[in-house]
Order: structure tokens, then C-alpha cells, then sequence
């Protein structure tokens, strides 16, 4: 299990996560078809060339969704309860195919929930860089983890 239980966090945690991510075209129009999307700014290439990005732009729910994941295994793999937000989501700059994605987390916040006594709520800031280190994604996660067992 690679994810800390809530005892174990701190606020000002910091983790740089190893695994990064080229996003791909298949990506893209998996993620954008499979979630009903019909922006043509992500589907559509001659559309998105006569835009300001002059080419297509990567779905942003992607590129949230990979964020999260490409988190999950240093936070709260095999610990989580429940995640119970996100909040502050913002997408400073467009991601693009073939742009590759690091994410940074910061723990902000740690309380001991005040239903279950087994458990206790981290929050944690999450920064997706590109590979020019443009913040491309950035979100509050607050999570329900664990207590680790006595």
C-alpha cells in the first residue's frame, strides 16, 4: 500500500509524484466522447486551427481527472474513505497532445473527523505541470483517510 494514513500527513507535506503522463490523442477523444463532450475544440482539428490555440486543446475534465490519478498512488492508495471535494479547480494554461504532465501535492490542512473516530480529513493542494513547467491544472482535494490501525 503506498498511501499514508491520516496520522502520518503533516501540513506543509510536500511530494513532487514520480509518475508523469504524455497525453495522447487517444486520450483526448476517449475521455471527450466517452464523457459526451461535443466541443469541437477538442474533437474537431480544422475547428480548433482557426482558434487562438491553432490546434486542438486538450479536455479539461482530462486533465483534471489525470491530476487526481497521477496523485492517488503517493496520497491515498489503500487509506482513502471517501474523497468529499474538490474545490478551487483552475486551468491557468491549455494543455495540448503530446504535452507531458508532472503533479505536485501539498498537504493545506489535517482534522480529526468528527463522526469516526477511525478516520481524519487531509486536504491537499495538487499543481499539474507541463513539461515547459506551466501550471496547466490546479485543485483543493479534501479527502476522509484512515487512522493508521493500533
Amino acid at each position: 500500500m503506498a498511501g499514508r494514513y491520516f496520522d502520518e500527513w503533516t501540513v506543509g507535506d510536500r511530494i513532487a509524484h514520480e509518475i508523469r503522463r504524455t497525453v495522447t490523442e487517444t486520450d483526448n477523444l476517449l475521455f471527450t466522447t466517452l464523457s459526451h463532450n461535443p466541443q469541437p475544440l477538442h474533437l474537431d482539428a480544422d475547428y480548433a486551427a482557426g482558434t487562438e490555440f491553432g490546434r486542438i486543446v486538450v479536455n479539461g475534465t482530462f486533465t483534471f481527472a489525470l491530476t487526481i490519478g497521477l496523485s492517488v498512488g503517493d496520497t491515498t492508495l489503500g487509506t482513502l474513505v471517501a474523497n468529499l471535494g474538490y474545490d478551487k479547480v483552475t486551468m491557468p494554461k491549455p494543455v495540448f497532445i503530446g504535452d507531458t504532465l508532472r503533479v505536485e501535492t501539498e498537504v493545506t490542512e489535517l482534522r480529526r473527523s468528527n463522526s469516526r473516530p477511525d478516520a481524519g480529513i487531509v486536504t491537499f493542494r495538487h499543481l499539474t505541470l507541463n513539461q515547459r513547467d506551466e501550471i496547466v491544472c490546479q485543485c483543493l482535494r479534501t479527502a476522509m483517510l484512515k487512522v493508521k490501525p493500533s
